[in-house]
C-alpha cells in the first residue's frame, strides 16, 4: 500500500466508551465469545493480541482485563505470558482456561501436564464464597460448565484460594479477592456453562465497576464525532453492496458529513432477485444520498469466464471492485477515503493471537483483499462492533427493518454459489430458485429466525422424469443456519413438509432444475460470513 493507505488490521481500536473491558487474546478459537458477553452486560469490551497486551494498556487504563483460553501449556518453552504490567495495573483481572494457568504461573504457582484431561460437560462444585460468585453460585452448589484442558493448576500463588473444583481439576476456580484477581479452569463464555453470562457480567459491572451503559445510541454519536474529525472537508466514497453491513455504513458517514459522501454501486450481475433496484430506491429515492450507480454486468462474467476456482472468483472480483472505484472517483473532487463496512470479527480474524496483522482482511470480506496500490485512505465506523450490533445500530439510525434482517451476502455474491464456471444461464436459474426459497421462508414466519439461508447451483447434472419426458438439469441445494452473532452457526431443523413444499416449487418453477437437496451442516467458531 501507499504511505495515505492504511492496512484496517493494522489500525487501533479506540474504545467507543469511558469504560472498556481489555480481554487478551492467547489463540482460544472462542476468545471473541468472551467479548460478546461482555458487552451484553453492557460494557465495552476490546480484544488484543498478547504481544500487544502491555501498549495496549494504554494512558487511561482499562476497567478490567480478562484472559482468554489458548492451545498452548505454560511450562512448555516459548509459550506466550501474560506481561507482568497487568498484575500491577490495579485493575481486575480473570483468567479463563489457559489464563488462568499463564497467572498462576506468572505469579509464582505451579501447572503441570500428565494429569486426568476434561473435555466437555463437567460439573464444578463451589466450595467458598467469594465476590466472584455473587448472585450467580451459592457455596455447596455443584453446577454444569464447560472444560476444555489437559494441564492443570496444581499449587497457588500466595494470596490466592480455591473456591471451586472439579473432578479433574482441584483449582477449577481461584480467587485472591484483595487484589481482584480470579481464574477459572472452565468457560464462562461458551453456552454449555449455563451460568457463564451472569457470572462474565459480574466481573464486569461489579467487582470492575463498569456501569453497563455501552449502548448503539452512545456508540452512534461518538462515531459521527470521529468520522467528522477523521474525514474533515475530504470527500468520501462508500461501496454499497445491498448488504447491512456497508448500508448502515453509509448511513453513519452521511449523517456526520452529509454530502461529502458519495456511494458507489456495482452491479455486476451477480446479485439476488430484484436487489438492485432495492439498493437504488432506497439509498437515491428514500435517504437522497448521491449514489453512482455503474452497470458492470459485462465486466464481471467477461472476466469470470471459464474460471473455477473460488478463490480466483473472489480475486478477480475484488480486483475489478477496486478498478471501478478507482474510474468512479476519478470522476469526483477530492476523494480522499474508502468506506468499508469492516465489522469487528473481521478486524480480530486479521490478527494472529501471537504474529500480529496478517496482510489484508480475509477474503470473503472484502470480496478478494485491498490492492498494495490503494491510494485512499480507509474509514472504517464498524469496526468495533458484531454483526447483531451492527443491525442495533441500524435500527437506531433508522434503516427500513427489511435491511436491517437481510440475511448476510457475500462480497462475491452468487458467483461463489455457483460452483464451477459462472454463466448468465446459471446466474438466472440460481437467481429464481433463490428468491422462490426465500419467499418460502418468509412466508412461514422464519426469517428473522435464520441467520443466513441462500440456494446453491451445484455443477452436476442429473437425469429426471418430468411428465412424460426426461430431463437432464442441475441440482439445487438449499442450505439454512442459525447464530447470533456469525460466529458459530448450525443447520436449520425444517420441517419435512416445508421442505417438500419449497422443493416442488423450485422444480416447477425453475427450468432448468430437476432435484433439491437440503445441506446439513455445522460451522466451527471464528468465521464471518457462512457463503
Amino acid at each position: 500500500m501507499t504511505d495515505d493507505a492504511q492496512n484496517p488490521a493494522d489500525a487501533p481500536m479506540t474504545a467507543s466508551a469511558p469504560d472498556r473491558v481489555l480481554i487478551v487474546d492467547f489463540g482460544s478459537q472462542v476468545t471473541q465469545l468472551i467479548a460478546r458477553r461482555v458487552r451484553e452486560a453492557g460494557v465495552y469490551s476490546e480484544i488484543v493480541p498478547c504481544d500487544r497486551a502491555e501498549e495496549a494498556l494504554g494512558p487511561v487504563l482499562p476497567t478490567a482485563i480478562i484472559l482468554s483460553g489458548g492451545p498452548a501449556s505454560v511450562h512448555e518453552e516459548g509459550t506466550p505470558q501474560v506481561p507482568h504490567a497487568i498484575f500491577t495495573a490495579g485493575v481486575p483481572v480473570l483468567g479463563i482456561c489457559y489464563g488462568e494457568q499463564a497467572m498462576v504461573a506468572a505469579l509464582g504457582g505451579q501447572v503441570e501436564s500428565g494429569h486426568s484431561r476434561e473435555f466437555g460437560r463437567a460439573e464444578l462444585q463451589i466450595i467458598d464464597e467469594t465476590p466472584l460468585f455473587d448472585g450467580v453460585f451459592d457455596e455447596g452448589e455443584r453446577a454444569q460448565v464447560w472444560m476444555s484442558h489437559g494441564d492443570r493448576v496444581t499449587r497457588l500463588p500466595p494470596g490466592f484460594r480455591a473456591v471451586g473444583i472439579s473432578t479433574g481439576a482441584p483449582f477449577a476456580a481461584i480467587a485472591d479477592d484483595a487484589r481482584r484477581l480470579y481464574g477459572l479452569q472452565f468457560h464462562p463464555e461458551v453456552v454449555h456453562t449455563p451460568k457463564g453470562s451472569a457470572l462474565i457480567a459480574n466481573f464486569v459491572r461489579n467487582i470492575a465497576g463498569a456501569p453497563g451503559d455501552w449502548s448503539m445510541a452512545q456508540f452512534r454519536e461518538r462515531a459521527v464525532k470521529r468520522i467528522r474529525e477523521q474525514v474533515g472537508a475530504g470527500e468520501v466514497i462508500c461501496g454499497l453492496s445491498g448488504g447491512v453491513d456497508s448500508a448502515v455504513a453509509a448511513l453513519l458517514i452521511h449523517e456526520a458529513i452529509g454530502d461529502q459522501l458519495t456511494c458507489i454501486f456495482v452491479d455486476h450481475g451477480l446479485l439476488r432477485q430484484d436487489e438492485a433496484e432495492q439498493v437504488v430506491d432506497l439509498f437515491r429515492g428514500h435517504y437522497n444520498i448521491p449514489l453512482v450507480v455503474v452497470d458492470a454486468e459485462a465486466r464481471f462474467l467477461s472476466a469470470l469466464e471459464s474460471v473455477t476456482e473460488p478463490e480466483a472468483k473472489r480475486k478477480i472480483i475484488g480486483r475489478l471492485f477496486v478498478e471501478v472505484f478507482e474510474e468512479e472517483s476519478e470522476k469526483l473532487f477530492n476523494v480522499e477515503f474508502l468506506a468499508q463496512g469492516t465489522l469487528y470479527p473481521d478486524v480480530i480474524e486479521s490478527v494472529s493471537a501471537t504474529g500480529g496483522p496478517s496482510a489484508t482482511i480475509k477474503s470473503h470480506h472484502n470480496v478478494g483483499g485491498l490492492p498494495e496500490t490503494m491510494r485512499f485512505k480507509l474509514i472504517e465506523p464498524l469496526r468495533e462492533l458484531f454483526k447483531d450490533e451492527v443491525r442495533a445500530l441500524g435500527r437506531e439510525l433508522g434503516l427500513p427493518e427489511a435491511f436491517v434482517t437481510r440475511h448476510p451476502f457475500p462480497g462475491p455474491g452468487l458467483a461463489i454459489r455457483i460452483p464451477g464456471e459462472v454463466t448468465e444461464e446459471k446466474l438466472a436459474i440460481l437467481r429464481q430458485a433463490d428468491a422462490i426459497y426465500l419467499e418460502e421462508i418468509r412466508k412461514a414466519g422464519l426469517y428473522d429466525t435464520i441467520w443466513q439461508a441462500f440456494a446453491v447451483l451445484l455443477p452436476v447434472r442429473t437425469v429426471g422424469v418430468m411428465g412424460d419426458a426426461r430431463t437432464y438439469e442441475y441440482v439445487c441445494a438449499l442450505r439454512a443456519v442459525t447464530s447470533t452473532d456469525g460466529m458459530t452457526a448450525d443447520y436449520y431443523s425444517f420441517s419435512h413438509d416445508f421442505l417438500g413444499h419449497a422443493a416442488r416449487r423450485i422444480i416447477n418453477e425453475v427450468r432448468g432444475i430437476n432435484r433439491v437437496v437440503y445441506d446439513i451442516t455445522s460451522k466451527p467458531p471464528g468465521t464471518i460470513e457462512w457463503e
